[in-house]
Formats: C-alpha cells, sequence, structure tokens
C-alpha cells in the first residue's frame, strides 16, 4: 500500500470510527483495528467501566517434586477507556485500571489470611494481588515508527476470532539492589493471554461492545509474600474468564472482599490518571515496609 493510500485509509477509518449509524468493522484498516482492539479491552463508551473476571488454580513447579496446587485464584480488572488525539497519530484511545486477585484455600474456597509453606514450615500472611493503577500507553491508529496499526495476533475461524498474545517480562525487582545485571535477582516472568469473541457481535457496531472470554496463564517467580528465601522453583497460574456486562455479576467472594477490604475497586482509576503502575513488587514493599518495625538506634560507647 503506497503512503497516499494508507494516509488516506486511516482517515477513511477516523472518520468512521464513531458513524451515526452502525456499520461492518474491517479488521484490515488501520482506525477500525483499533477499535476491534477498543471494544475487546473497554466498555461501551468513554467514561463507562468494563470489568473483566477470572478464575482458576495456582501451582508449583520445582524440579525433582510433582507440581502442587497452592491456591485457587478469584480475579478481577475495573477498566475504562478515554479518546485521546495525536496531530501526527490520528486518534486513539487509552485504557486506565486497577485489578485483583484473591488467593483461596483450595479445599474451602476461603480467602486465605496466613499460608502454611511446605517447604519452609513457615506460617506467612497473605498477600493478594492488588494493582492500583495497571494503565496502558495510548494506542493510535499510526505506530510510533509511522507503520499502520495492525493486530497481528487477531485471527477468524467462522464465527470467531481469536487474539492470542504473550508478555514476556523481565525486569528490574524493586526489591533487589543495583547490581542485578551482575549477580541475578530480576524479576522473570511471562503473562499469556488468549481472548475469543463472537466475530458479529464485534464487527457489527450496532452493538455497543463486544464480550470476550479470556485465558491467562502466568509463569513467574514466587510471590515475595511466601518467603521463599531464594528457593529454586515457579509458580504457574492457569485461569479463565469473561468481560462481564456490570459489577454486580462479580461472584460474591470477590464483592464481599472488595467491600471489607478494597473499597476503591468498584470503579476504575480517572482516565487522566498519571500515577506509576503498580505491580506485586511495589505493592509487597509498601506493604512489608508498614507491617515492619521501625529499626531502633543501636547503643554504642
Amino acid at each position: 500500500m503506497s503512503k497516499a493510500k494508507f494516509l488516506a485509509a486511516v482517515a477513511l477509518g477516523a472518520t468512521l470510527a464513531t458513524p451515526a449509524l452502525a456499520r461492518q468493522l474491517d479488521p484490515s484498516v488501520p482506525a477500525d483495528a483499533l477499535e476491534i482492539s477498543k471494544r475487546v479491552q473497554c466498555g461501551e463508551a468513554d467514561g463507562k467501566p468494563a470489568v473483566y473476571h477470572w478464575q482458576g488454580n495456582v501451582y508449583s513447579r520445582v524440579a525433582g517434586e510433582p507440581d502442587r496446587l497452592l491456591f485457587k485464584g478469584e480475579g478481577m480488572n475495573i477498566r475504562t477507556c478515554t479518546t485521546v488525539e495525536d496531530p501526527k497519530r490520528g486518534k486513539g484511545w487509552r485504557l486506565v485500571s486497577r485489578e485483583i486477585m484473591l488467593y483461596l484455600d483450595p479445599k474451602t474456597g476461603e480467602v486465605l489470611r496466613k499460608w502454611d509453606n511446605p517447604w519452609t514450615g513457615e506460617t506467612v500472611d497473605v498477600m493478594h494481588i492488588a494493582n492500583d493503577p495497571v494503565n496502558q500507553r495510548p494506542s493510535f491508529p499510526i505506530n510510533a515508527d509511522g507503520t499502520p496499526y495492525a493486530n497481528a495476533s487477531l485471527r477468524r475461524e467462522g464465527r470467531w476470532f481469536f487474539m492470542p498474545f504473550e508478555v514476556p517480562l523481565f525486569y528490574t525487582n524493586p526489591l533487589g539492589g543495583k547490581y542485578q545485571d551482575w549477580t541475578g535477582g530480576k524479576y522473570h516472568a511471562m503473562e499469556i493471554f488468549d481472548f475469543a469473541f463472537d466475530a458479529d457481535e464485534m464487527l457489527d457496531t450496532k452493538n455497543k461492545t463486544a464480550y470476550p472470554i479470556v485465558s491467562w496463564v502466568r509463569i513467574s517467580d514466587w510471590m515475595p509474600w511466601m518467603k521463599m528465601r531464594g528457593r529454586q522453583g515457579q509458580m504457574v497460574f492457569n485461569a479463565m474468564g469473561n468481560k462481564l456486562t456490570g459489577y454486580d455479576e462479580l461472584p460474591a467472594v470477590l464483592k464481599d472482599e472488595i467491600a471489607l477490604n478494597y473499597p476503591a475497586y468498584t470503579t476504575a482509576p480517572p482516565v487522566d490518571d498519571a500515577r506509576p503502575n503498580e505491580t506485586t513488587w511495589t505493592v509487597f514493599m509498601k506493604w512489608v515496609d508498614d507491617k515492619m518495625p521501625a529499626a531502633k538506634p543501636s547503643g554504642g560507647h
């Protein structure tokens, strides 16, 4: 496609992205491909929330021993999107969100407050995943390098669209020091998302949004609150869920825990939220610092 034709297609897509009359989105048009991604992630319109829910299992994987079912997991993310414009890249959108995942007793399904570590014999406090915010950079029909936006992972099979993607993570662990490039300790994980959604629901803009199902896998280091002291091994999270029609569809175990301990999570962050994202590691640092007694000055002579 020539540059002139590409820019014309972008302009046409941008003009048609929010029409008065319903139409069919075309994944080959950059602005429409971007709109499909927005309909996957967001609610009905700017500022209207969307809620994702998932549930699954959390296993250990340690060399030389069978995998263990450590926890059941019950999670949610509440998000909203807003339109953003760039003079060179066109009209795009930005997502803001916050999310929770509870660790549940694998036998009773109850929310865990304490956990008996089977490797160390120590009983530790459980810190559930509660990250606020988890925001995304803006997306536009023209990428930062000037190429057209395209959802390379999107594929259609009959009435279904599938949108799988992987997020390899390898970054400086905020709990470690500045020598991690030499001594190790960097956070190493992979997040794997597989979305599936009805093509007719997605492509026909008479539907205000779409309601995908999603599977989520995470392979990661031990959670810091487990107090594993550098033991070899990994965690494997495996869950499935979907976008709900509203917050009230969440299961009682999540709504009760949010009401008790996380009241802010009934709504998404403001669309102009400029805070840095939180992770398990940054939240744990604050959590453990709050729990640790203040250091007392040592005496001297």
